[in-house]
Order: C-alpha cells, then sequence, then structure tokens
C-alpha cells in the first residue's frame, strides 16, 4: 500500500509500508524563491509500488521535460504530478506540460492540485485547479489523452482505473515509439 501526502515547503511525503521519503521540487519558481525563500531539492527517482513504477515531479518540475525522461528512463509507469498554482495560466502551463509528458514517455500522469483561497496567508489568496488523468496518445487509448478530469476549479475526489500492460503494449506496438525511437546515437541524458 503507498500514499502520497503533501507537505509545506513545496515537499511530498511518499509513505509506502514500512518507508517513509520526503520529497522536495527540483526547481523553485521565481516567485517561490522570492516570497517564501524556497529552493530546489536534488533527488529525482522512481519507486516501485504494487500498482506499478511510479515517479513524482511537483508542480514546476513538470514544465522541464528532462526531469520525466530521466524516470522514463528508470521504467516508470506513472508520473505524478501535484500542484499548486494560483491563475488559470499558471494551471494551464502544468496541465499542457503534463500532457506532454505522459505523450513523449509513453505513461500514465496524474495532476491534482489545490483549488479555493486562503485570504489571510501570502501568496495564497488565489488558486486554480483541474485534477486529471493523461494517456499516450495511441490506438489503445482515448483520442484526447484524456482518461479522467475533474470539474474545473471545484473541490472532488477524482478516481480512474489505468492499465500498465496497456503501456507494455504500445511500448511494443505502437504506432510510434517516442521511448525507443530516440536517436541516442545523437544525444544522451544523464543524471549528476
Amino acid at each position: 500500500m503507498s500514499s502520497l501526502f503533501f507537505a509545506k515547503q513545496k515537499s511530498l511525503i511518499y509513505c509506502e509500508v514500512g518507508r517513509i521519503l520526503p520529497l522536495r521540487g527540483i526547481s523553485a519558481t521565481p516567485d517561490e524563491a522570492k516570497v517564501w525563500g524556497m529552493q530546489g531539492g536534488n533527488q529525482i527517482k522512481t519507486f516501485d509500488t504494487d500498482c506499478g513504477k511510479i515517479g513524482i515531479l511537483i508542480c514546476y518540475d513538470s514544465e522541464f521535460p528532462e526531469l520525466s525522461r530521466l524516470l522514463a528512463d528508470e521504467g516508470m509507469d506513472i508520473l505524478f504530478v501535484p500542484f499548486l498554482t494560483d491563475t488559470q495560466n499558471g494551471y494551464s502551463r502544468v496541465r499542457y506540460c503534463a500532457q506532454a509528458r505522459a505523450i513523449e514517455n509513453e505513461c500514465y500522469v496524474a495532476i491534482a492540485g489545490s483549488v479555493g483561497n486562503l485570504p489571510n496567508v501570502q501568496n495564497m489568496d488565489i488558486q486554480y485547479a483541474q485534477s486529471m488523468v493523461f494517456t499516450p496518445y495511441d490506438f489503445s487509448f482515448p483520442s484526447n489523452g484524456i482518461k479522467a478530469e475533474a470539474t474545473p476549479n471545484t473541490e472532488m475526489i477524482l478516481i480512474a482505473d489505468v492499465d500498465i500492460d496497456l503501456l507494455r503494449e504500445l511500448h511494443q506496438f505502437g504506432a510510434v515509439k517516442n521511448l525507443k525511437d530516440r536517436r541516442k546515437d545523437l544525444f544522451e541524458l544523464r543524471k549528476k
């Protein structure tokens, strides 16, 4: 059994039976650095769970394709992107980048954000979100790449079933093979 919990300071606690691992976002937005003094973390890794291999990128990190590609190279099946955005513009950046990560890494991507407001907390007076589960775009998946979606900017729980075997099938027989067809003779990506 695995669980994800948000903690303050753009961190996430990943809990598994017998293990608790704190994770920090790799990248802090200019506003997070200025208003809250946040700094980026330095750990990126996948986790084996009873549901498959997962990766976690916190908010702004989803906008850097290299990070999710490193996780995909470790065999990630599902990418979780918890986020906090104040405006619809910020939300749209996270959403469309997360959807691109599902395509280029041939994985599921689940995004979950905060809605509502905290009027007495500096820089948290407004929030905008829509939680969604994205899929790759291929014959076994929805044609719009959306497995499930919550009502925009509404507090609710989103539940979706995903089939990891469909990802394996996609990797072998997909119309395109984004992971397999990379030109590793021209470029490489590695952790430092």
